[in-house]
């Protein structure tokens, strides 16, 4: 008995991608702006810590743009050649972007470190006013995707780079009150490797979530040994083998198993029964709620017959 599909017919059920377009056109319209404006300025000052903010611009627009495309995608239905749609493709759009601030940060870090040993000079003004530009345009950016920010990886990965900007014009800011002040022109540098610093552990740990997902790792917060102990206490259970789990996308949660039972319970009507038990269990018991479960049941004899090597983990 191959255990019911429970995809709650759509994919749309199971775990709602939801419509962030509109926010994320309006960010990318302020995000556009932020990268003329600063651009203009790293040209008129000369200052690492802008051109840095302004290149990690232009990655939070190429960024926030492969988000629109994907936001739409994402919303298109399944069907019999996509089963799942286009939902994995806010993976694939957060780890593009990760990797883009990955590449930004590093070249930050390796630019900053030069220019602390040959400084240049920065004319400090005209940075304060470019980096307040930046700041107000991003501190714009930042309040339009907060409520969003949990949705998915998409959404996610938006806010977080409009929030490292937010930091990165706070600190093209800093440089410039300090040069202004001091005369201390290292300050851009060490403005820029600060703005690296913030880049670099964060686009990593987006790497690493988006992987964990296009690998199929076994969905943060659920334990499989777990599950495989509560399914093996239910009544007329004689086993559990190929207990996999994965992510198809945010919320969207998925388990397969093979569950072993008495051989009776074909002919007295209580392999149903265990069917149900067992979903619930993977729906209600754990701290990530998986309702799109597939689990076969089926009897020991069964079991002995399929390959060698199949049984696991």
């Amino acid at each position: 008995m191959d255990g019911g599909h429970d995809h709650g017919s759509t994919v749309a059920e199971a775990g709602e991608p939801g419509d962030f377009r509109r926010k994320l056109w309006i960010v990318f319209g302020i995000t556009a702006t932020i990268v003329v404006a600063q651009a203009v300025g790293s040209v008129i000052t000369g200052s690492l810590a802008l051109l840095t903010d302004t290149a990690h611009a232009i990655t939070d627009a190429s960024g926030i743009l492969v988000a629109l495309v994907a936001a739409t995608l994402l919303l298109r239905p399944a069907t019999s050649q996509h089963t799942w749609g286009f939902r994995r493709i806010e993976v694939l759009a957060a780890l593009g972007q990760a990797t883009l601030l990955l590449v930004v940060g590093l070249y930050a870090a390796i630019e900053g470190v030069r220019r602390l040993f040959e400084p240049s000079e920065v004319p400090p003004t005209e940075l304060l006013f470019f980096g307040i530009i930046g700041l107000g345009a991003n501190i714009t950016a930042i309040l339009i995707l907060s409520s969003s920010r949990g949705a998915n990886f998409n959404m996610r990965a938006a806010f977080l780079e409009a929030l490292n900007d937010t930091l990165g014009s706070l600190g093209v800011i800093i440089a410039a009150i300090v040069i202004a002040t001091t005369g201390f022109q290292r300050a851009d540098a060490i403005a820029g490797l600060f703005i690296a610093c913030l880049i670099v552990p964060r686009a990593f740990k987006l790497m690493r979530e988006t992987t964990s997902v296009l690998m199929e790792f076994t969905p943060k917060g659920l334990d499989l040994n777990e599950v495989r102990m509560h399914i093996l206490e239910l009544e007329h259970v004689r086993d559990v083998h190929d207990l996999h789990a994965s992510t198809i996308a945010t919320g969207l949660p998925t388990i397969t198993a093979h569950v072993v039972v008495e051989d009776e319970c074909f002919t007295d009507g209580h392999a149903a029964e265990v069917l149900h038990a067992v979903k619930q269990c993977a729906a209600e018991h754990f701290e990530v709620s998986v309702n799109h479960s597939t689990f076969q049941i089926e009897t020991e004899h069964i079991s002995h017959e399929e390959p060698t090597g199949v049984k696991h983990p």
